[in-house]
């Protein structure tokens, strides 16, 4: 009887044995082979937040924005550097310009193309074919088109939009569009703070930045004195999110304000000639002189007064009262850091107070003591430019009226860490996270 029993032992074993085979082979058969995640480079896994990353929490990816200002159009080629826990940094940008700005081509939108598409051939030389198609690209218009009547932006933009979608990068709807004046300032804000690490930790302290373009000039903040945020108008104080974080900031841009708009406004004229005459007299031109000055597609006779009378005095009073209630000023300016860009910079590197190529700092009085230098100096000489004095008196009225104090300093600096100091790194990051987020 026990060989029987055996046997059935013996049966059982190896069925068991037979059944764990099948299983075995059958699970590991149907299982799926190893895919990497879309899009990702050799070595690249995913982050702790679900972005693609290496192991050490790095990657690197590209991004093309088109600033299309109103004295021509830039474009700015960023290789990032993606962090994890961090905001990105940039590797490398590549940065060319043309002129003259998009809204020359108001009434022939067509011939807006041939410069887009030289800048294109630039963001394809900078760029990895085999990073084209997720490398977003991306245009947004500043004043030149804000100035505009609705209709002839419109055209500008449905041919850049058309140009876009025929190139091999990222590109779509929203690509392409005219950009708020606060969110102009709120990006150059988040471009300085990103290169001077301001951003990098919660303990970090911000700048304040000045930007002064040629239709519009902003002012954006990070209030430290609660009584900014409730004695501001409510329009100027905005909150978003921006690396993992909330950042409440004092900001506002005012059309028309940029140099080459109140150029015009203190000389007297308009940009439709129909509303007035092309032949302008100003007490802000040097005395006796003549000669022409394109604005807006208008070419203007720009004149000055006959000689003996004060100039600065006469220019000054002029500014004052084109700039009379039409800026905010904010007392907790003097108390912070502010970096200034755009033309604060050009006309300080005019007048040899910094270097054209590294940058500097300035006193808000040495822009005054600059113009009243200027204006009562000698007739301008061939070299010399013609519209200086009115531009230095301008701009210190203008820092004036924001509430900076003559003896405030301002760092002026074209570029930080070899990166422009623009709006446009600030508008990439930004546009990065509305992908992320659809």
């Amino acid at each position: 009887m026990k060989r029987p029993k055996i046997a059935v032992l013996l049966f059982v074993a190896f069925l068991l044995v037979y059944l764990l085979f099948l299983k075995n082979h059958y699970s590991t058969s149907k299982a799926p082979p190893f895919r990497p995640p879309p899009h990702a480079e050799p070595g690249l896994g995913r982050t702790d937040d679900g972005r693609l990353g290496s192991a050490d929490g790095l990657n690197f990816q590209y991004g093309i924005m088109f600033d299309a200002g109103s004295t021509g159009t830039r474009v700015h080629i960023f290789k990032l550097q993606m962090k994890s826990r961090e905001p990105p940094t940039v590797d490398h940008e590549t940065f060319e310009a043309i002129k003259p700005g998009l809204s020359a081509y108001a009434d022939d939108p067509e011939k807006c193309a041939a410069g887009i598409q030289k800048l294109l051939l630039v963001a394809r030389s900078s760029v990895p074919p085999s990073m084209w198609a997720r490398t977003p690209l991306v245009l947004k218009a500043t004043a030149g088109l804000r100035l505009l009547p609705g209709e002839k932006a419109k055209q500008l933009l449905d041919k850049v939009r058309q140009i876009f979608q025929e190139s091999p990068f990222l590109s779509r709807d929203d690509s392409v569009s005219i950009m708020e004046g606060t969110d102009e300032g709120i990006s150059a804000w988040i471009t300085v703070n990103v290169l001077i690490g301001g951003l990098g930790r919660a303990d970090s302290t911000t700048v304040g930045m000045l930007d002064l373009g040629g239709g519009s000039t902003q002012i954006t903040f990070s209030p430290r004195d609660e009584k900014t945020i409730q004695t501001s108008p409510v329009d100027f104080i905005r909150s978003f999110q921006m690396f993992n974080r909330t950042h409440t900031v004092y900001t506002h841009s005012y059309l028309g304000l940029g140099l080459m708009s109140a150029r015009l406004t203190v000389l007297g004229g308009s940009v439709d000639p129909s509303g007035g005459s092309t032949e302008l007299v100003s007490p802000c031109l040097p005395p006796q002189y003549s000669g022409s000055w394109k604005h807006a597609e208008v070419v203007f006779t720009v004149k000055g007064q006959k000689a003996g009378e004060p100039v600065f005095e006469a220019c000054l009073s002029r500014v004052q009262k084109v700039l009379y209630g039409k800026v905010n000023r904010v007392s907790e300016v003097e108390k912070m850091d502010f970096y200034a860009f755009s033309y604060y910079y050009e006309r300080a590197a005019d007048l040899g107070i910094i270097d054209e190529k590294e940058g500097g700092a300035i006193k808000v009085s040495d822009y005054t003591d600059a113009a009243r230098r200027v204006c009562s100096g000698p007739p301008a000489g061939p070299q010399q430019d013609p519209f200086l004095c009115l531009d230095l008196v301008y701009i210190s009225v203008l820092l004036q009226e924001f509430g900076f104090p003559p003896h405030q300093q301002l760092r002026l600096a074209k570029t930080i860490n070899q990166v422009e100091t623009s709006w446009a790194l600030g508008a990439t990051f930004n546009y990065m996270e509305s992908l992320r987020g659809s």
